[in-house]
């Protein structure tokens, strides 16, 4: 880890709170870089790379899905999986105010509202993963297992 100042986030300050051990990964952030910048950067492969992101359904409500770097959404998979006609990501703004970070830098953890989150399945079969610690250019490293128990996702499988 380099020499910068690390700021202390609602999701450190989160994962803190919940006696998770966890590791601290800096990297130069890319616009629009994503996953593959960051697995790069660490030296790790991309999927294990996980991505946050906020979704809303056709009603509007929001909730955040995570999964792997390497890998999309099927939003009809989704959908289907949830009862609702259509998913889609929400716009930066909402995600934003909705989560309290900034986009490419958005935790599942310490969200300043709370949201369902839908995990891929396979996600919890990593013995590690990488994930957003609630700023551009900062990942956690942590077991899925301790995700789980924090977060309590409904796993779902719909990767492609």
């Amino acid at each position: 880890m380099s020499s910068q100042k690390i700021p202390v986030t609602p999701a450190i300050r989160c994962l803190k709170a919940g006696s998770v051990l966890f590791s601290l990964h800096l990297y130069a952030y890319e616009e629009k870089g994503g996953t593959e910048t960051a697995s790069a950067a660490l030296g790790v492969a991309e999927h294990g790379v996980i991505k946050t992101l906020v979704m809303e359904e056709d009603s509007r409500n929001l909730f955040i899905v995570l999964m792997h770097g390497d890998k999309q959404v099927s939003a009809k998979a989704l959908a289907r999986r949830l009862g609702v006609k259509t998913v889609q990501p929400c716009t930066p703004q909402k995600a934003e105010k909705t989560t309290g970070y900034t986009v490419g830098g958005i935790s599942p953890f310490g969200t300043r509202l709370s949201l369902p989150v839908y995990m891929e399945a396979s996600i919890a079969e990593l013995s590690e993963i990488y994930i957003n610690a609630g700023k551009r250019g900062l990942l956690f490293s942590i077991k899925p297992y301790d995700l789980i128990r924090i977060l309590h996702p409904v796993l779902v499988t719909v990767a492609i």
